[in-house]
């Protein structure tokens, strides 16, 4: 290695060796992201098909000298066009994180001297001294290793330091088991080292996996692309529908022997015209979508899931893939000892009187220990340490008050190489050497065996027990350490050579146990078609065991390794995919294609994870979800964050998620069902050559103001009751699937024939009350039609009927909004006669309430 680079460790590169490799190499630092300028974004709002029609409109109205109108649905576009722009550019952040975790300086040897310099300015071939707190500035070889330990869990997923050493390792393997390699941004908890830097930059690891955050495709939601399809088609459709009613209006004019005002009459055709594109288009669904997802956000929160970005809140919903990490969101990201085997003692620590063994078993696992919780109740040191400390104070052996009573006189600190940690105490007025160690490593150099309260030697018969018993803690995935001790003459010092003919007192089992609710959460998930699949950077052995233990894999399911799934085919992978619920010793490659593989199958697929490793697949899930406790990276790329790190509050808001939906669905369909009685009561009006039954004012008023409140109260429904027994929806499922085209269809006709009656009764006084009475009518039964939409299966007036509050309030608002239209000082505005009464309006309601009543009716056949 240091051949390559044609260095030497002790003098390292010279100043104008390491000046060639920077201008060739170049700095050693993520280089910015061209992003895209905010008047571009704002520009590219404009391309939605509804608002070219909307501005069509609005210009339309201003040639004719509606201000009032064209100024309203100018202020619309507008508004939306900023809602849409604000929310693109929150999303991007990623990068500027994880080019905040570089480490600023680096200590190298240059010119046969030891520097401090820029990090930034590294090279390949620099030669990098670390210790204890450092950041690794650079991906490197290692020349030097004592008792180095390194968290690369930004890079891994895993919080257990690893090991390092200089060893050469012969065969390809994963990032967290290339022990003699460092990398950049992770961090050096215990120890030295000397490494020799083989990558700077993007060509690092970390900078890898930038490019592939830059390059990984940020999903729309299944809602978004729906809605976008839709106003597409529909913006079509409404311009063409315009263009026919103007071109059978103007045609009537020709073909007519009537002596009429021309340009008054094309006039009167246009703005028939401008109320099909007012009445047709719901101006205010953009910012109730909006409304509604921030309602949902906040159901989120108070399960622990932060929103960052709202469409992931329908996303969610829609899920049917949960690809999920195992430490801390599985299980409890806390190391526990689960079993203790003392040769002689059949059940450790049930008893009430403990044999010498236990005793001595709690003492060595408190006091052969680096471990300690500081004042703040933190846990600092090895997550294996500890779990032994806290199996002391759970055995009421409180391991403050041991090491109070039992100082350390002397130590051999633990080592990678001998895998053996040893200290000195005087217990019981015998000074003892308690050690603890790798099982095998113990095993070998024992002599004796503390049965019970009994030593005596370390059989064959024995040993080969011991060995059985480490297999079948080791087949269960659990950690297992081996205890013992060695008696001491006083003031004697201790020495390696010591760590032997010592008397072995048993093991202790532990792991890193899944959260209790877990298990629960797992069967919810599939309950509700949702396929769990784990992606850790754990061991396949003990990642299979917690699969097989939580329920996640079934009988046909297996695991496979980074390594492995890198030697698959794609058409082997898609054929094994579904069956596959495990992965290990995965690599941030692996991560993606997994995702990919999901989707290309036109699966919805969540992603979590709490690394650096995991940004670039947060990002091309169609919902990311970061960890609280992870990087900021991984937080950036998330579209939600989880508080509390936990699986089961993943479940919990899917729940939610679906339960969004269901009331976007409810507040579209209400706000549909209503436009289409609009279009059907101006279509019908043209059909017969009547007078346009509504101004735009009037129209604009009812999709802006009238209909929104009730569209919002909508999106606060509760749960139907089969939110989580039903299977997710299809990708390719339209926002009118499952009935609810039905049910606009049936609404929508009920008010226009509602609207069309109190039209012509209208008219038999004057073209003046025909309009008042046909917007009476539609504002009526328009916000009396919340009801019938609050279900397309239950009935409004039944038992939940007062369940939600702001439904009640919003009619009522309602209601009050239509009074304030006919209060004298409006009447002109809203183009209502002075003759316009109590009689009018008493028709109108009925009218209203005819429809609505039809509509339940229809509802209760419909669903027999």
């Amino acid at each position: 290695m240091l051949e390559k680079w044609e260095v030497e460790p002790s003098s390292g590169l010279s100043d104008n060796e390491a000046s060639n490799r920077l201008e060739q190499e170049g700095y050693n630092e993520i280089a910015d992201k061209e992003k895209v300028p905010t008047w571009k974004l704002f520009l590219e709002t404009f391309k939605d098909a509804m608002v070219v029609v909307l501005l069509i409109a609005a210009i339309v109205q201003l040639v004719l000298g509606e201000i009032i109108e064209s100024l309203i649905i100018f202020i619309v576009i507008l508004l939306n066009s900023v809602i849409s722009v604000v929310q693109t550019k929150k999303a991007e952040s990623s990068l500027e994180a994880l080019r905040d975790m570089s480490a600023p300086e680096a200590k190298v040897i240059r010119n046969g001297t030891n520097q401090t310099i820029m990090a930034r300015e590294l090279v390949p071939g620099d030669i990098v001294l670390l210790e204890a707190g450092d950041y690794i500035p650079a991906d490197g070889r290692l020349i030097e290793a004592e008792s180095l330990k390194i968290n690369e869990g930004m890079l891994t997923g895993e919080s257990n330091a690893v090991d390092k050493m200089t060893e050469p390792i012969t065969e390809e393997v994963s990032i967290g088991d290339q022990t003699n390699m460092v990398f950049s941004s992770s961090l050096v908890v215990n120890g030295r080292g000397t490494f020799v830097v083989t990558a700077t930059g993007e060509k690092a690891k970390i900078g890898k996996i930038a490019e592939m955050i830059e390059t990984a495709e940020a999903k729309e939601t299944p809602l978004q692309r729906k809605l976008d399809d839709f106003s597409k088609k529909l913006g079509i459709v409404i311009l063409l529908l315009c263009v026919l009613i103007f071109a059978v209006q103007v045609g009537r004019l020709f073909f007519s022997d009537a002596d009429v005002d021309m340009t008054q009459a094309v006039l009167d055709a246009l703005m028939f015209s401008v109320a099909i594109a007012v009445a047709a288009i719901p101006e205010a669904l953009q910012s109730i979508v909006t409304i509604v997802l921030s309602v949902g956000t906040n159901k989120m929160a108070k399960q622990h899931a932060i929103i960052r970005r709202l469409p992931a809140v329908e996303t969610l919903g829609s899920t049917s893939v949960i690809c999920t990490d195992k430490t801390g969101t599985l299980t409890k990201n806390q190391m526990t000892v689960t079993e203790a085997y003392l040769p002689g003692v059949k059940d450790a620590f049930d008893g009430e009187k403990w044999t010498k063994a236990e005793q001595l078993l709690v003492q060595t696992a408190a006091l052969c220990n680096d471990s300690y919780i500081n004042e703040d109740n933190n846990e600092i040191g090895d997550p294996t340490e500890i779990a032994l400390i806290r199996l002391a104070n759970e055995q009421n052996e409180p391991y403050k008050a041991l090491r109070e009573n039992h100082s350390r006189e002397a130590e051999l600190p633990f080592d990678s190489d001998r895998k053996m940690m040893s200290t000195v105490h005087t217990i019981n007025g015998e000074r003892l050497m308690l050690i603890k160690g790798g099982p095998d490593v113990m095993l070998d150099r024992a002599s004796y065996l503390l049965s019970g309260d009994e030593e005596q030697s370390l059989t064959d018969e024995w040993k080969t027990k011991l060995e059985e018993q480490n297999e079948n803690y080791s087949r269960q995935a659990l950690r297992v350490l081996a205890f013992g001790y060695k008696k001491l003459e006083e003031g004697q010092s201790i020495s390696l050579d010591d760590e032997q003919d010592f008397t072995l007192i048993g093991f202790t089992a532990m792991m890193d146990p899944p959260r209790d609710a877990v298990y629960g959460s797992i069967k919810e998930a599939k309950k509700a078609g949702i396929k769990p699949v784990m992606i850790t950077g754990d061991h396949k052995t003990t990642a299979e065991a917690i699969g097989r233990d939580i329920g996640l894999m079934g009988e046909d399911d297996f695991a496979v390794t980074g390594k492995e799934l890198d030697n698959m085919s794609e058409q082997e992978l898609t054929e094994k995919l579904e069956h596959i619920s495990v992965y290990a010793r995965v690599s941030p490659e692996n991560k993606i294609r997994i995702v990919k593989a999901w989707q290309q199958k036109n699966q919805i697929t969540a992603m979590t994870g709490d690394g650096v490793n995991d940004a670039p697949a947060l990002k091309q899930a169609d919902i990311g979800i970061g960890m609280g406790s992870g990087t900021d990276v991984a937080k950036d790329a998330a579209a939600m964050i989880l508080t509390d790190d936990n699986f089961v509050s993943i479940v919990k808001a899917v729940s939610v998620g679906r339960t969004v939906f269901d009331n976007i669905k409810k507040s579209i369909a209400y706000l549909f069902a209503g436009n289409l009685g609009a279009i059907i009561a101006i279509l019908f009006a043209v059909i017969m050559n009547w007078a346009n039954p509504f101004t735009a004012l009037q129209l604009l008023f009812i999709n802006l103001v009238n209909d929104s409140l009730p569209a919002i109260a909508l999106g606060m429904e509760k749960s139907e009751p089969n939110v989580m027994k039903r299977k997710p929806r299809k990708i390719d499922e339209g926002i009118f699937a499952g009935g609810t085209m039905r049910s606009v269809i049936i609404r929508g006709l009920l008010i226009g024939v509602a609207v069309i009656i109190s039209h012509y009764i209208g008219l038999q006084h004057s073209e003046e009350m025909g309009v008042a009475m046909a917007f009476t009518t539609l504002i009526l039964s328009r916000t009396l039609q919340t009801f019938p939409a609050r279900s397309n299966v239950q009935t409004a007036f039944g038992a939940g009927f007062f369940e939600n509050k702001y439904v009640l309030g919003a009619v009522l608002v309602g209601f009050v909004l239509y009074a304030i239209t006919i209060m004298p000082f409006a009447r002109d505005v809203f183009h209502i006669p002075g003759s316009f009464g109590w009689s009018e309006i008493a028709i109108a309601t009925g009218l209203a309430l005819a429809s609505v009543v039809l509509m339940e009716v229809v509802k209760m056949f419909r669903n027999k």
